[in-house]
């Protein structure tokens, strides 16, 4: 089931490679971190993992092609997707967060938050045309059933995504930290956050049919 040795170094390193450049996931996650803090980010960061592996299985069973042979359901994925960044965007913008909530908010606030990066990342048909195009060069057909060999290695780089991603958060969320005491620049992080999602959501909705995560 497992690729040769040669085939996953270069495997590992493509991926860990394309982690370290920033994409809608990562600004995603950034700007829940800044907007709730650092447990929100790593949240987000699992909520967008499991997003993740939600299109590994797609692309195991083939569901994959069927965004890249269909023009109206590529629209209607990606459209939607970024309905749905953009709502979170003014949400954001509306609502006033608070850094102190009670111990039941709290948790289901992170409930939602971790929803919320599960469905942003499945509705985004970019990171399955990604997996599409990126994880077959890497099977070998001779060596198992390839289905698993995409499982593998879809979710190991789902794994370094969340490791990656986790970084991401808990460096946003640490400059987050310095401003609570400040009630200005939390006025300032709510409106930055939002509008993060807002013109995450744009830019997914003018973007091309690139294949970047």
């Amino acid at each position: 089931m497992l690729p040769n040795h040669s085939s996953f170094l270069l495997f590992v390193s493509a991926a860990l490679v394309l982690l370290a450049i920033p994409g809608p996931a990562v600004f995603y996650i950034v700007g829940r971190s800044i907007g709730q803090g650092r447990s929100a980010g790593l949240v987000s960061a699992l909520g967008i993992g499991v997003g993740t592996l939600v299109h590994v299985a797609a692309a195991a069973v083939g569901l994959s092609a069927l965004l890249m042979s269909s023009a109206l359901a590529f629209s209607f994925v990606k459209y939607l997707g970024a309905a749905y960044l953009i709502y979170l965007g003014i949400q954001k913008l509306r609502n006033q967060d608070s850094f102190h909530p009670t111990e039941d908010a709290a948790r289901s606030s992170l409930s939602r938050v971790f929803g919320q990066g599960i469905i942003v990342n499945v509705l985004n048909p970019k990171t399955a045309l990604f997996f599409f195009a990126f994880l077959p060069q890497f099977v070998d057909p001779a060596r198992g059933t390839v289905a698993l060999q995409i499982l593998f290695l879809g979710t190991l780089f789902a794994v370094m995504g969340v490791a990656s991603d986790s970084l991401w958060a808990l460096f946003a969320g640490t400059v987050a930290q310095r401003l609570k005491s400040n009630a200005r620049a939390m006025r300032v992080q709510r409106y930055l956050s939002g509008g993060m999602l807002i013109s995450l959501g744009v830019a997914t909705a003018l973007a091309g049919n690139g294949t970047k995560k």
